[in-house]
């Protein structure tokens, strides 16, 4: 007899296939590594499906059993909506099924995960960084007035930066415009126009508008706005010895390798993105 656990409001997660634990698993850690999450196409090749519509098609059966939330207008639009229950951990994100590439993790040699090393500003040197960072909480019921209030965000739109200067001088604000608070993995303080390839293949594409978190801290693996002497770049920060390398994601543009000594200020995470449709 088929004894498969009722879906309870502790555990909602006792209701999903083994492959939708899985991936529900992976979009938490992607969420937790890089600050976003993952793209239809990334989940596609980490699970070995064929295209991205058999990703989208987990999604939505994912999105019916109300463990998250599909956003429209987003390649990264998924939130989740509470934290992951217990009953979906580590072993879920580690193996997918059909030959796909089990996401990347540093697992030292008596099983205690690694940390990321940490670049902060004022030294740039590596530090713990905590490895079970928690998920996104779930939101208390808000009347219609309430949640149309809490969630909307005023969020200023950055375009050139000019040499040496700050990033949210006004100058540099080309206006701004209301956001969902709930399109994002984290609360944003503002949006930056992207401009060139260099991340094409992490799904940032000219022209784009992304939503950063100004923190000045990141994580070895997290998309970033940094700034190195006079140019603002939108990267993927990973470490490089004892230095820092931003790195790019198209192989025709050449990673910037930053060592040590070097100046590197990190001007915020990358949250979101979001594709202009001929309103931005």
């Amino acid at each position: 007899m088929d004894e498969r656990r009722l879906p309870t409001a502790s555990d909602p997660a006792a209701a999903l296939t083994p492959r939708q634990r899985q991936i529900l698993a992976f979009i938490g850690r992607t969420l937790r590594e890089r600050g976003l999450p993952p793209t239809r196409a990334e989940i596609a090749a980490t699970f070995g499906f064929r295209s991205p519509n058999a990703a989208q098609a987990h999604l939505v059966a994912l999105a019916r059993k109300g463990v998250l939330e599909l956003l429209p207008g987003s390649a990264r639009g998924i939130r989740l909506r509470a934290a992951l229950p217990e009953s979906v951990g580590a072993t879920d994100a580690a193996a997918p099924a059909h030959g796909g590439a089990v996401p990347t993790s540093v697992t030292p040699a008596h099983g205690a995960a690694a940390a990321a090393p940490v670049l902060g500003q004022r030294h740039g040197s590596a530090t713990p960084a905590v490895s079970n960072a928690p998920a996104i909480p779930l939101r208390p019921p808000l009347t219609r007035r309430e949640a149309f209030e809490a969630d909307w965000l005023q969020l200023p739109l950055i375009g050139r930066v000019a040499a040496g200067s700050p990033v949210l001088a006004q100058a540099h604000v080309e206006a701004v415009y209301p956001a969902d608070a709930r399109w994002f993995a984290r609360r944003p303080d503002y949006l930056l126009r992207v401009r060139g390839w260099s991340m094409r293949d992490a799904g940032i594409w000219d022209g784009d508008i992304v939503a950063v978190q100004a923190v000045r801290e990141a994580r070895a693996g997290q998309v970033v706005v940094a700034r190195l002497g006079d140019e603002v770049t939108v990267k993927r920060l990973q470490r490089e010895g004892r230095g820092w390398r931003l790195q790019a994601a198209n192989p025709d543009v050449a990673d910037i390798v930053v060592r040590p000594g070097q100046e590197l200020v990190i001007e915020g995470v990358v949250v979101g993105l979001l594709r202009p449709q001929g309103w931005l």
